[in-house]
């Protein structure tokens, strides 16, 4: 059973890809989801949410095209649990050791399965007590 309660903040400048993401979140019953197109929406969101963000979605050339230093941003950013930079060709190799909070992937949008794969990771399913 999926956690509702997970906060969930997608930004990419294309709508398309911001609806196919969130609609692949929907179908898999998470509906905390805050949808941005650009860099400064992102930044205004987290810097005054009062609660964390479980999982950022983003597309990496948001980042790479100001020169925004993506990686570290979420790596040193209380406010940013788990990350998803896709699209993300311009972005090193992320180190093995930081792949539990941070991934990255060169497609330019996650496609269904990949987004499952992804919440099994942050919100894996949790067994039911046996009943006494």
């Amino acid at each position: 059973m999926s956690n509702r309660a997970l906060r969930i903040l997608i930004a990419d400048d294309q709508h398309f890809h911001r609806m196919q993401i969130e609609r692949t979140l929907n179908q898999l019953n998470y509906y905390r989801v805050a949808p941005v197109h650009r860099l400064e929406e992102l930044l205004t969101l987290v810097e005054y949410a009062c609660d964390p963000f479980d999982l950022l979605i983003i597309n990496g050339t948001l980042a790479t095209h100001s020169g925004f230093d993506l990686l570290d941003f979420c790596l040193d950013n209380p406010q940013v649990d788990h990350a998803l930079i896709y699209d993300s060709q311009r972005f090193p190799p992320i180190p093995s050791s930081l792949r539990h909070r941070i991934q990255a992937s060169r497609a330019e949008l996650p496609d269904n399965e990949a987004i499952k794969r992804l919440m099994l990771h942050i919100d894996p399913p949790r067994l039911k007590a046996p009943r006494p």
